[in-house]
């Protein structure tokens, strides 16, 4: 335990860029979420067909292949990234095709008479979408978002495959120095582990900032002046 100490530094270098990478990632991934979900939405086919089209590319294939892709085959077709680059955009694509369809499916799960009141008040679609719709699912979307974001903070660890120095990646080269398999993985697991439950708390944040809150009964109607008793 005492020689693995000595490496803290080490591991406090991965632990920055395993929280740059989740942080980056995340932000591409809402991004792509909101353009493929919204995209799929859209009566165009021309929109919907392709959106559709790289959800289930993205979605049907394996995160290392596209990370290998990214990072191994681009160069074949003069196109070099940088391992983090790659890491990023293929944890943002990935992921972001998951959360669109939590964007898609908290929205046209909206009860038709919000739409139906925003064309009567000849609101366009896409004002109707942004002050209307949007607001209104997100509440619906956090909670399943905020899986993604797990997923995509436990999935950030395979960036360590093309020699991004991250938790995973300099937590290999301190077991390898020391020998200390079980000390070393044991202490990543409780770093991933904590770090999952700031996640969370993010998320429990927002709900509580977004999802409106239940309208309290009173304890006693009749001293509040009404003739009848609310319903249980």
């Amino acid at each position: 335990m005492s020689e693995v100490l000595e490496y803290m530094p080490l591991l406090r270098s991965g632990l920055i860029t395993t929280v740059l990478v989740t942080v980056l990632a995340a932000l591409l991934a809402l991004v792509t979420a909101f353009a493929f979900g919204l995209a799929r939405l859209s009566r165009h086919r021309l929109l919907s067909w392709p959106a559709a089209c790289l959800v289930e590319f993205f979605r049907g294939t394996s995160l290392v292949v596209q990370l290998f892709w990214l990072f191994f085959a681009l160069p074949f077709f003069g196109i070099q990234l940088e391992p983090l680059v790659a890491g990023v955009i293929a944890l943002g694509l990935n992921e972001g095709a998951y959360a669109s369809e939590v964007v898609r499916g908290a929205i046209s799960s909206r009860p038709k008479g919000q739409t139906e009141a925003a064309v009567a008040l000849n609101m366009r679609p896409g004002l109707r979408m942004r002050r209307i719709l949007i607001p209104q699912s997100i509440p619906a979307m956090l909670p399943p978002m905020g899986n993604v974001m797990v997923d995509l903070l436990k999935n950030s660890s395979l960036v360590s495959m093309v020699t991004v120095a991250d938790l995973t990646f300099n937590a290999g080269l301190i077991r390898t120095s020391t020998g200390e398999t079980a000390v070393v993985y044991g202490l990543i697991l409780v770093v991933y582990f904590l770090l999952s439950l700031v996640i969370s708390a993010i998320v429990a944040l927002l709900e509580r900032r977004y999802t409106p809150a239940p309208r309290r009964r009173p304890l006693f109607p009749a001293l509040m002046g009404r003739r009848e008793a609310v319903p249980a």
